[in-house]
């Protein structure tokens, strides 16, 4: 990896590790999303311990980080001439930061809202259709996690289906790969019953 790509991961990840949850949470005043609820300081865990206003301000950070890491950090920093990957390397590492944020022991998201900012500039047909299986799922189910899943798995292979470019299609699979690692306790409590519905109260 050259040296301009190594600087675009790292201010990406660095950019993606930025936890909104706990900003958020800490500006209103709110619980520690690491203390409450499932102890994730994403958008869903915000939303549940917190309200719907905190919930919202980080989904919307969480969103708007991952976009500015593919449209801006690229452009900052020279990629070789000819070499088209600056923006997947820079999805990557926004997702993968987010993930594994050094601002919060290492301990961050599961990367859902982060991959929607990256896939929504360099995905954007995928994106609507994960976003339509999302809903449809959440709707029909109450579970925010199986939706994620789903929506994790629709991207890579609509954008197989519609002819979106190689680099952009395998940045979208290991972004999707992650997000669904990221759920494995989700699958396990989806497998046995016990995962929380939206809206209901948390099981122990």
């Amino acid at each position: 990896m050259t040296p301009s790509f190594v600087g675009i991961a790292l201010l990406a990840s660095l950019l993606g590790a930025v936890p909104f949850g706990l900003i958020v949470t800490r500006i209103l005043g709110q619980d520690d999303p690491r203390q409450a609820g499932s102890g994730n300081i994403g958008a869903t865990n915000v939303l549940r311990t917190s309200g719907w206003l905190p919930g919202l301000l980080t989904l919307a950070g969480d969103i708007l980080k991952g976009m500015a890491a593919v449209a801006i950090i690229p452009g900052l920093i020279s990629a070789p001439p000819g070499n088209p990957y600056g923006g997947e390397i820079a999805a990557a590492a926004a997702v993968l930061g987010h993930m594994y944020s050094p601002f919060t022991g290492f301990q961050g998201g599961k990367g859902v809202a982060t991959g929607l900012g990256v896939f929504v500039l360099m995905l954007p047909g995928p994106t609507a259709w994960a976003a339509a299986v999302f809903a449809a799922s959440v709707a029909a189910t109450k579970y925010v996690s199986l939706g994620s899943i789903l929506a994790a798995l629709t991207v890579p292979l609509a954008g197989l289906l519609l002819g979106y470019p190689s680099g952009s299609n395998g940045v979208a699979a290991l972004i999707s790969a992650l997000i669904i690692w990221r759920h494995q306790a989700n699958i396990g409590r989806l497998l046995r019953g016990k995962e929380n519905r939206f809206g209901s109260p948390k099981k122990e």
